[in-house]
């Protein structure tokens, strides 16, 4: 009874069941991983009874989540997801895009490590298209290098109008900069993806700089011949995800100026706390982008799981404005806003993740200019939190001293958020959040992957796309864990 229970409570994002009966979100969600949405409605056909006064609401073009006062949320609808359509190629595009980085894994059978699990990443798949989600963005090292393999099997099963791939070609070791080693990338993509074009092509990661560019994709002749492909429609749009500096930014859409190459497309880091406060800010490349009539397609629209693990402050004035919407709609909310946006590119691993984003675009309901207001306010109060700004896309690793870096800032940010960090021992509380701290540092963060094993090489900073001194910040919560573990605050 108490599976069903939680099973019920996942499928329509009922939190309450499982903190009744104490159950962790890990066991939560490895039982949600037993059970698809189908075979939910099949086995629980006298669902109702499960939680008492609770109705399930079908489907139908009358079913608003946010009207609803039961606490049950309503079917989703597989006819209503929002599409934006490329002015480029006509494409017509959901609004919300499958990030193909983050698969689900399970156990190898012989116990060494973990796997794709194909059988999980096909559903979810399936409960994608089914409600109207049609571009899949991945690379040839997302997940291990397996991403592109996985997302070609499950996408392989639609007819191939049905779906719209986007790729990248992520030559950053030496030996795939050279043209036959970017060449092979790009062909073995379409290898694993069972395809033979490509409805969207990324030149994947540009730095900080154009030496870095020219050198991966001029020097060698490489985009040249992506150019030539692109002729031979076998690349349909050609565009770039950008990681780097405003400088870069600016000359790379100079040579789309002066016509020495055409940007079709690009992706860029964009939400509502980047859109005034980053390195370089999304409202600037967004709308140099939009100047020139290219779409934009975003990434990164919580920030890595940051936007959606706000402070518990944060989460009560977006809950007192939307008490049935979560804390990661309102950022989903922000990015559908712009008309020039494409698409905006969510990891889902979960089933839960799928389809808390589907009721944000199915369809979507932009922004008034009061919450857009509001969201900057939140912005300016999310700043001044001292978090680390990680997003948890691992470009900072490996680390060549085996530290777990994102583990590292995620704890440190998690107890932050949560208002669990101990401060000074006069607080009353102090005793017991010092011993949470270290006990969940422990338990999150193997001691041998710990800030105290960082030498310093600062081989990560280059790679991290929110510009972290991240030796600095070991230095500094190693700092803070050894007065914790001393009593010296």
């Amino acid at each position: 009874m108490q599976k069903k229970i939680l099973i019920f409570a996942q499928q329509y994002q009922i939190l309450a069941p499982c903190l009744w009966l104490g159950c962790s979100r890990k066991v939560y969600r490895n039982i949600m991983s037993e059970i698809t949405r189908r075979e939910f409605l099949r086995r629980m056909a006298v669902g109702t009874a499960v939680v008492g006064t609770t109705v399930l609401t079908g489907c139908d073009s009358k079913s608003d989540s946010q009207t609803k006062s039961t606490g049950a949320l309503p079917d989703i609808p597989i006819d209503k997801m929002t599409y934006r359509t490329n002015r480029n190629s006509g494409d017509k595009v959901s609004i919300l895009g499958y990030g193909c980085m983050r698969w689900p894994t399970r156990p190898k059978e012989n116990g060494e490590g973990d796997e794709l699990d194909q059988e999980q990443i096909n559903r979810l798949v399936d409960t994608a298209i089914e409600h109207g989600v049609n571009y899949f963005d991945t690379s040839p090292v997302y997940c291990q290098g397996e991403s592109e393999r996985a997302t070609g099997i499950a996408l392989s099963r639609y007819d191939r109008k049905d779906y719209l791939i986007a790729t990248k070609l992520s030559n950053f070791s030496p030996d795939t900069q050279t043209y036959e080693g970017s060449v092979q990338m790009y062909r073995n993509s379409l290898k694993m993806l069972q395809t033979d074009y490509l409805d969207y092509l990324l030149l994947h990661a540009i730095g900080g700089n154009m030496e870095d560019f020219n050198r991966r994709f001029i020097n060698n002749g490489v985009l040249d011949f992506l150019v030539a492909e692109k002729k031979e429609d076998r690349i349909r749009n050609l565009g770039f995800s950008f990681h780097g500096s405003q400088e870069c930014f600016d000359q790379l859409m100079k040579l789309h100026d002066d016509g020495a190459y055409h940007w079709d497309f690009v992706q860029i880091q964009m939400n509502y706390l980047d859109w005034k406060n980053a390195f370089v800010p999304s409202e600037y490349l967004y709308n140099e982008l939009t100047r020139r009539n290219i779409p934009v397609v975003i990434m990164e629209p919580l920030l890595g799981g940051r936007l959606s693990k706000v402070n518990d402050h944060i989460v009560g004035e977006m809950k007192s404005r939307e008490p049935e919407r979560t804390v990661a709609s309102w950022a989903f909310r922000f990015c559908g806003t712009w008309e020039n946006v494409l698409t905006t590119l969510s990891g889902m691993t979960y089933m839960e993740h799928l389809e808390d984003n589907l009721r944000s675009f199915c369809p979507l309901q932009p922004l008034t200019d009061d919450e857009l207001d509001f969201l900057d306010k939140m912005a300016t109060e999310i700043m001044n939190y001292p978090t680390i700004p990680c997003t948890g896309c691992q470009y900072c690793m490996p680390c060549p001293y085996g530290l777990d870096i994102p583990g590292i800032f995620a704890h440190y940010n998690k107890c932050i958020n949560e208002g669990q960090m101990p401060t000074t021992s006069e607080d009353e509380n102090y005793a017991k959040l010092r011993r949470a701290f270290l006990i969940g540092y422990d338990r999150s963060v193997p001691r041998l992957r710990q800030a105290d094993h960082c030498v310093g090489c600062r081989q990560c900073v280059e790679h991290c796309p929110q510009k972290i001194d991240i030796p600095s910040q070991m230095d500094r919560i190693d700092e803070f864990v050894e007065k914790l573990k001393t009593n010296e605050l």
